[in-house]
């Protein structure tokens, strides 16, 4: 996978994270460096933590499953973009329940809530082959913890307008890089 597949990848398992932020900032009264950063800082490192540890658990399966794991790969990256897809058509995010809370308990449930995609996404790389794992981590992290920050900031300002545009288009991105991963298995690309 080269870099502006993990460039896509990133940005796309960062769209969850952004969209809780800016959440987050709808139920303050006025976001600073300090709430912008505490988001930052919990939603980057455990998307970054979550696909390493996926990654590993992927890679003691990958020998077994070899023959197959391109469609493995593709089936998870497209069940976590559909999902995705199919939130912005519910009525509301369940983790926008205009709490300003950033308690460690409240920023720790969410940080989780929001990476478990990441953990499949890393269980994917694993199985889609000739990944620099930790390239990804450092760029999933790294976009993840910006845009969370930034998504306080903006949510706080614009509100909801970009939230469901964001879930969007990381949906698709996982979606289309599932497909371009079955398809260079199959030798198409």
């Amino acid at each position: 996978m080269g870099i502006w597949e993990l460039l896509l990848l990133a940005l796309s398992v960062s769209m969850d994270a952004f969209a809780v932020s800016m959440c987050k900032g709808l139920s303050v009264k006025k976001a600073g460096p300090k709430e912008c950063l505490t988001c930052g800082a919990w939603f980057g490192g455990f998307q970054a933590l979550m696909p390493l540890a996926g990654f590993f658990l992927g890679a003691l399966f990958a020998g077994k499953i070899e023959a197959f794991d391109h469609w493995v790969a593709f089936g998870l990256l497209a069940i976590i973009g559909a999902n995705m897809l199919k939130e912005v058509f519910e009525a509301d995010c369940e983790c926008c329940d205009k709490n300003a809370d950033f308690s460690v308990k409240t920023m720790f449930l969410m940080a989780v809530a929001t990476s478990i995609d990441a953990l499949a996404v890393g269980v994917s790389l694993a199985m889609a082959g000739n990944v620099n794992i930790y390239l990804a981590v450092v760029l999933i992290g790294a976009f993840t913890g910006t845009l969370s920050a930034i998504g306080v900031k903006i949510g706080n300002i614009f509100g909801s307008r970009f939230e469901k545009k964001a879930q969007v288009t990381g949906g698709v991105i996982l979606i289309l890089l599932g497909v371009k991963i079955l398809l260079e298995h199959l030798g198409v690309l």
